[in-house]
């Protein structure tokens, strides 16, 4: 998929894939069983086909988090829940209190280290001249200090792939450092060009509600 995207959305010419970096997070058994063989069968299909020549796994980390309680607004920015009827809350004299906050406590889990490993094999592929370009698929804003300075060094392709517009912080120009830096979003046609067989081997097959 990314050797298409570079020919088509780049000017890099025939391109070398050097090494496939996947960082993910190991799903946890206990809360989500299904989850967890999905994914084992993914990552497996990925290490039996070369898809992935590297697989660098974050953590998991479970915690209750108290917020306080809100909707999505514009831009999918936060507004806050004010008491309105039908639930009201009333202080101890039965005043009504309509400035009031409500509060929820939530379950949540966080995905721990992806974000600092891609940085790390990109900086450490880049400084040690493993690779004469870099690109990296992902919308996260805290990778802008790593790819700033990769864009230093190489030319820096970045995909997104979510429907959401491009994390500012990523933005840049296609000159800037090494030059010749382009940006793309991912497609559904894209993905769907670019599937996994149904069966890899005998133990690896696409999982039904794929």
């Amino acid at each position: 998929m990314v050797e298409s995207v570079i020919a088509t959305r780049s000017h890099w010419g025939e391109v070398t894939i050097e090494n496939v970096t996947y960082c993910t997070a190991r799903i946890s058994g206990a809360s989500n069983p299904e989850g967890q063989r999905e994914q084992d069968v993914y990552l497996r299909a990925l290490a039996h086909t070369g898809s992935a020549t590297r697989i660098s796994f974050g953590t998991y980390v479970a915690r209750v988090s108290t917020a306080p309680l809100a909707v999505k607004g514009r831009n999918s920015k936060p507004v806050l829940v004010e008491p309105d009827w039908p639930i009201m809350i009333q202080d101890h004299s039965g005043q009504d209190v309509p400035g009031a906050t409500f509060m929820a406590s939530v379950a949540r889990r966080e995905e721990k280290g992806s974000d600092v490993n891609v940085a790390s094999h990109l900086l450490i592929d880049v400084l040690t001249r493993r690779v004469d370009a870099a690109v990296v698929i992902s919308n996260d804003s805290d990778l802008a200090y790593p790819i700033g300075v990769a864009r230093e060094h190489v030319p820096v392709g970045l995909i997104n792939p979510t429907k959401g517009v491009r994390a500012g912080k990523l933005a840049g120009t296609p000159t800037e450092g090494a030059g010749n830096h382009w940006w793309y979003r991912l497609e559904p046609d894209d993905l769907y060009a670019h599937q996994l067989p149904n069966v890899i081997s005998s133990r690896i097959t696409k999982p039904a509600p794929w």
